[in-house]
């Protein structure tokens, strides 16, 4: 059983005096040494670099800015901004302000942009921010929103920001928001949540105290890099606010630069010795698939103390992979940590131990279908393994609850709540909150055993076949390895359409082939004892996505049985052409 850890102090010189973002950026802006601040590598991996205290000046200036165009504090301010340095000025210009940023995900997808803009319009209307920022790569494109939504203040260049006056106002307090970012919205449309300086700086301070708690000898002097979206929370507030708060370097990739090229992540780990760099668990499988040793010459990840994995499933065969995979290179097998979080509790929850191994238990599959734990016999059939994703950072708790909302006992599977210093003033503008007496439910399943948390999967998502339960991404693991399937690119969801519950397939075929399905569902079979009754094969790039690239399994069958789920354009200069044709003429009329 893992205990949970005391809290580490923060000595007199540590962060704790800045209870707002706008007071550790100025703090940080004093206090950094020459090399600490903000890098951002470009597609050949050449940096960019800012200091902190040129951060903080700029941000001063897009603060100014921001005034002038008429946002007052505690306006929202969003932005559409891809990973870049300036995204600093635009977000801290607003913190400093007093004013909320609230980012939002560029148009990635060329060949989905009308499912881009229904989303886009959908979020800005729930957040209503009083002008949009963009850059000129994002405002050559996005101008049909302007036929369905305009802010108050209009729209705002990026560039315009670096001409303000520097802004010396008051600035936000403790309580007031830091910021709104949406969750995800795999089994939703994404919820608006509002997250005060206190929570966010709560648990960028909670993930520190873990790291300070793994390795105290020297304080904290780690080095963080990723390649995470800014508009994400794993990207922002556990991996730029700890630097800021602590006035130490971070290095960022655009996300498109990992997904073209997963070794330069590890090169960017190994060149600037990063000692903390999350992802998502597709990522470390990813770069299993993709890195080649030629890619890897000279790397060394001796460095690398935290890879956390969150975000989505984690497969324990997957981080077993990583080490065996890159070991050679210097990789502890105890830097891979399963960690647990949401977007509600602005992100960290529980933490495996940083300086332990994983831990993976193999459950009986009819005990947990059942909703019960229990360890899987040596020759049991079709096991569920599970990684442990430890146990609740300083000041946050876990319960189990069932339907009615009675906590339930310790191997009982049931919804997740937590409760925590950063757990969500709420959802901006909705009545409705998950929240009630400080327990939030997160609306995922799981169970504790031996003390640690595990999770097996989203409510909405569980399959129910003749009674029992069963997990979507079990099935979606077993086709990803038939051959001919494109990684990560399934989804298996319960279809009760026709009276009784059954399973359908969604894959995505990287070349089609006639027994590709027969194969699929044969799989299936083989890995969890379930029955497949239809497969549906689909062109790459058909599952609808969240922001952050989950498949939303859901919304995946609504569009099948309305005939909608289809093959995205191919994107050509014709249809870039019109795109940028038609983002033209709507603001011209919106100017008018």
């Amino acid at each position: 059983m893992t205990e949970a850890h005391p809290a580490v102090p923060v000595d007199d010189d540590g962060p704790g005096r800045a209870a707002t973002l706008a007071l550790a950026l100025e703090r940080a802006a004093r206090v950094a040494r020459p090399d600490d601040g903000l890098r951002v590598l470009d597609r050949r991996e050449r940096p960019s670099f800012r200091h902190w205290s040129e951060v903080h000046a700029r941000a001063r200036r897009a603060a100014g800015a921001l005034a002038a165009a008429g946002v007052r504090p505690g306006d929202r301010v969003a932005l559409i901004l891809p990973t870049d340095l300036d995204f600093f000025d635009a977000f801290f210009g607003a913190v400093l302000l007093g004013a909320v940023p609230t980012p939002l995900y560029p148009p990635v997808r060329l060949g989905r942009l009308d499912e881009y803009f229904d989303r886009t319009v959908a979020m800005l209307e729930a957040a209503a921010p009083a002008t949009l920022v963009v850059d000129k790569r994002v405002g050559r494109v996005i101008g049909r929103v302007f036929e369905r939504w305009t802010p108050r203040c209009g729209l705002l260049p990026l560039e315009s920001l670096a001409d303000g006056p520097p802004w010396s106002g008051p600035g936000p307090d403790a309580d007031d928001l830091a910021m709104v970012q949406f969750s995800s919205g795999t089994t939703v449309a994404p919820k608006p949540v509002s997250l005060t300086h206190r929570q966010v700086l709560a648990n960028s301070r909670a993930i520190a105290a873990e790291l300070l708690r793994a390795w105290p000898e020297n304080g904290f002097e780690h080095c963080g890099v990723s390649w995470l979206p800014l508009y994400h929370d794993m990207g922002l507030i556990g991996c730029v606010f700890p630097a800021l708060d602590w006035a130490r370097p971070l290095t960022l990739l655009p996300p498109e630069v990992f997904l073209a090229k997963p070794g330069a992540w590890l090169r960017a780990i190994s060149h600037y010795r990063g000692t903390i760099s999350p992802a998502p668990d597709f990522a470390y499988a990813l770069c299993v698939e993709r890195v080649t040793d030629a890619e890897l010459d000279g790397v060394d990840l001796s460095c690398w103390r935290a890879a956390l994995d969150g975000a989505e499933p984690i497969s324990p065969s997957g981080l077993t992979a990583f080490v065996e995979r890159f070991s050679a290179y210097g990789l502890r097998p105890e830097a891979l940590s399963p960690v647990y979080g949401l977007s509600e509790a602005a992100l960290a929850v529980t933490f495996w131990p940083l300086d332990h191994r994983f831990r993976v238990v193999r459950f009986d599959r009819m005990a947990l279908a059942e909703g019960r734990a229990r360890v899987a016999a040596h020759d049991a059939p079709h096991p569920v393994a599970l990684p442990s994703l430890g146990v609740p950072l300083p000041g946050f708790a876990v319960e189990i609850r069932d339907p009615d909302g009675a906590v339930q006992p310790e191997g009982v599977e049931g919804r997740i709540h937590v409760r925590g210093p950063s757990v969500m003033a709420g959802y901006l503008g909705r009545t409705e909150q998950p929240i009630q007496d400080g327990w939030l439910d997160t609306g995922d399943v799981g169970l504790l055993f031996e003390g640690e948390l595990f999770i097996t999967g989203r409510a909405k998502d569980v399959i129910v076949i003749r009674g029992q339960n069963h997990r979507p991404w079990e099935v979606e693991r077993a086709v990803d390895a038939v051959e001919g399937v494109r990684t990560g690119c399934s989804a298996a969801v319960g279809d009760a359409s026709e009276g009784t519950e059954r399973l359908l397939v969604f894959v995505e075929a990287r070349a089609p082939r006639s027994d590709l399905a027969e194969d699929c569902a044969r799989a299936v079979q083989a890995a969890t004892g379930l029955e497949a009754s239809l497969v549906v094969v689909l062109e790459p790039g058909t599952l609808p996505r969240t922001s952050s690239g989950k498949i939303r399994r859901r919304e995946a069958l609504r569009q099948w049985h309305q005939g909608t789920l289809t093959p995205p354009d191919a994107v050509g200069p014709l249809l870039l052409a019109g795109a940028l044709a038609r983002s033209a003429w709507a603001r011209l009329r919106h100017r008018d």
